[in-house]
């Protein structure tokens, strides 16, 4: 293929202001078309892309030979089935699924079909979390003992849709939304989890799906993970501090791309990553410390990967069997958070 035509499935938020412009950006990509009925949406994606507008994933599948699905979350797993049975490959916006084996279900067939699918789990490219992954690799903070994770917002009036006013069969809320990334990444540094405790609350009127939790993961390894997501935190705490046996790692402020890209900011522009030397981190102890220069944030390296994956074989930028984990520990914090109680995981 001289180029791997891309059709998007939902020009949102997620597909308006990161898919979008990720694939636009990436060489060997073309954003072919997207899904949408929106006549502003159309001309939108036609003005900036040079992209077909489509009312139905019918009309999708003749006309790309990769699919993005970045709708509403209810809707993940039917269009990414849909998807593979066409026998197109599959990038699938987090959280992949309701529950781990709706996602297990999804590698299944991917495997069986042998096409590849893959989850969005764009924060795993944050300059910050970036940042503690190298810190951790060359040993400046010891032994990990506590990872504490942050994303945390006020807005204290709802924003409405059905992130907020929807129920279970909507897949609402920030333990899903914003949660998937804090697990995910947790995961990821630290390994598997063996213990989950929830505290998960509807703060605010008009709200139906939780808008202020948080999660303790013990790790398998002895490390603990404290995450927290909310909406109505009117002053934040740090985005990311890491305990671990020789050091801390503290750090404020969010990484830099999202801001960037909803600013119309081509993620392919020089130093699109890069954090101002104001933002970095602090690494030391209460005796002594120093600014830590942040790794450029590099979103558009998930979809490098994509490409690579597709063209070269090589694995894809996020193990989907991933998901299936992070989905196991989200159940599990549901329950414990409805049950008042710890939950071991298998």
């Amino acid at each position: 293929m001289s180029e791997i035509r891309v059709g998007l499935i939902g020009y949102g938020t997620a597909g308006a202001f990161f898919h979008a412009p990720l694939v636009a950006a990436t060489p060997g990509l073309r954003l072919a078309a997207v899904v949408t009925r929106d006549a502003g949406r159309a001309a939108e994606v036609a003005a900036r892309y040079g992209a077909e507008a489509v009312p139905g994933v019918d009309e999708l599948w003749p006309r790309c030979d990769l699919v993005v699905v970045a709708s509403p979350n209810r809707t993940h797993v039917a269009l990414a089935t849909e998807a593979l049975g066409q026998g197109l490959p599959v990038v699938v916006d987090k959280p992949a699924a309701r529950t781990a084996e709706e996602a297990r279900g999804l590698v299944r067939l991917a495997e069986e079909r042998g096409l590849m699918l893959t989850v969005f789990q764009n924060r795993r490219w944050d300059g910050d979390f970036r940042t503690v992954r190298r810190l951790v690799a060359e040993g400046a903070l010891g032994e990990v003992r506590r990872f504490e994770s942050r994303f945390e917002r006020w807005r204290p009036v709802p924003k409405g849709g059905w992130r907020e006013a929807g129920g279970p069969e909507d897949v609402a809320g920030l333990l899903y939304d914003l949660g998937s990334h804090l697990v995910d990444q947790a995961l990821l540094l630290l390994g598997p989890v063996r213990e989950v405790y929830c505290e998960s609350d509807v703060r605010r009127a008009g709200v139906a799906a939780d808008d202020d939790t948080f999660v303790a993961l013990t790790h398998e390894s002895g490390a603990r993970s404290h995450l927290w997501v909310s909406s109505v935190a009117a002053l934040s705490g740090p985005r990311l501090r890491v305990l671990g046996s020789a050091g801390a790692y503290v750090k404020y402020g969010m990484d830099v791309q999202e801001e960037r890209l909803r600013a119309g900011r081509s993620p392919g522009e020089p130093g699109f990553g890069v954090e101002d030397d104001g933002r970095w981190g602090l690494l030391g102890t209460d005796a002594e410390q120093r600014p830590v220069p942040t790794e450029p944030g590099s979103y558009l390296d998930f979809y490098v990967g994509v490409e690579a994956a597709l063209r070269e074989g090589t694995p894809p930028p996020v193990d989907p069997a991933a998901s299936i984990d992070t989905l196991a520990v989200i159940e599990a914090a549901r329950r414990s958070a409805t049950e008042r109680t710890v939950v071991s995981l298998p």
